[in-house]
């Protein structure tokens, strides 16, 4: 019988082949750099196969075969994992741990009422919550190191099952004496020429917000981010700097009525004009085991849609 690879060997196996760097694959796999290497290596040493090109340097270049193995050794892991998941759930559902990833314009107004529904609800869950940007959630729940997300839909989710639940509108902050501040709603063609403080890049708000500007004005890609100049690493930074009159934010209700602007000498109104929204779901892996619990605890998620302008979606579509 051929020698069959760990599990382990596996996991770094993927991890490598997702990371494309030793040293995050190892943090990925919690484990050194030396030892992931060597576990890779004896991997190789074991099927008596090449799986990594190492004459290009120290980039992490997978030969043919090295890639195609790494594929069919995600499937095999898996299944693998699968298997005293199904076991579990089949026992008791909803038991057991949950890691639950969730995006930084989400978490700060999600993650303390999630809990408590979670802690009241579901007391046999053990719960475990990662906050990080959409890109970086994907990859941990591809590594199987999350097992599920709260995103803020559209995003780039291929290769996941996800479940829109419910849309959060748009608004426009901007400074107490600001003109727009006039209007009961604001048009999206009125953000054209406006000074705008956007999230950094690698948020996924940023490019929703950009889509929205692009409603109300004629841009291309060549027009690289319009007039944006001033950009924040999280919402309350971005008040800070509306409120110092850098320009005017699109943020989420769900951010506004969980008290974002209290303090601050900021005000808000409704956008309008196409779709100006975003829309929360869950996302996990396809084919997942417990796939009826996050089904399950996606009802628990209505009641923390923003009371007043969510609107759930019935439907697949965002």
């Amino acid at each position: 019988m051929l020698p069959l690879p760990s599990a382990q060997q596996l996991r770094y196996l993927i991890a490598l082949s997702e990371l494309r760097h030793f040293g995050r694959a190892a943090a990925a796999c919690a484990v050194t750099q030396s030892t992931l290497s060597a576990g890779i290596m004896a991997l190789e040493r074991q099927l008596d196969a090449q799986l990594l090109d190492r004459t290009v340097g120290k980039k992490v270049v997978f030969t043919p075969l090295g890639h195609e193995i790494a594929q069919k050794g995600r499937q095999a892991l898996e299944a693998l994992e699968a298997v005293p998941q199904l076991a579990a759930a089949a026992r008791t559902p909803l038991t057991g741990p949950m890691r639950i990833g969730i995006i930084p314009t989400i978490g700060p107004f999600l993650i303390e009422p999630l809990v408590k529904i979670i802690r009241a609800r579901f007391p046999q869950i053990v719960l475990s919550l990662t906050e990080d940007t959409t890109e970086h959630l994907l990859e941990k729940l591809s590594l199987g190191r999350l097992d599920m997300l709260v995103l803020a839909m559209p995003c780039l989710c291929d290769g996941t099952e996800t479940l829109p639940l419910w849309r959060d509108p748009f608004q426009v902050i901007m400074p107490e004496n600001h003109p727009l501040g006039k209007l009961a709603h604001v048009p999206v063609e009125r953000l054209e020429d406006q000074q705008m403080v956007m999230m950094e890049d690698g948020h996924c708000l940023r490019e929703q917000t950009l889509a929205v500007c692009r409603q109300g004005r004629s841009w291309d890609s060549s027009d690289g981010e319009g007039d944006s100049t001033f950009t924040a690493t999280s919402l309350h930074t971005m008040v800070d700097m509306v409120e110092l009159g850098l320009g005017i934010g699109v943020v989420p209700s769900l951010a506004i009525e969980n008290g974002l602007l209290e303090n601050h000498n900021v005000k808000a109104r409704p956008l309008s004009g196409g779709p100006v929204w975003r829309t929360i779901g869950l996302a996990w892996r396809p084919r997942s085991p417990r796939s009826a619990d996050f089904q399950t605890l996606a009802k628990a998620f209505d009641t923390l849609a923003p009371t007043a302008q969510a609107t759930r979606v019935a439907d697949s579509s965002l």
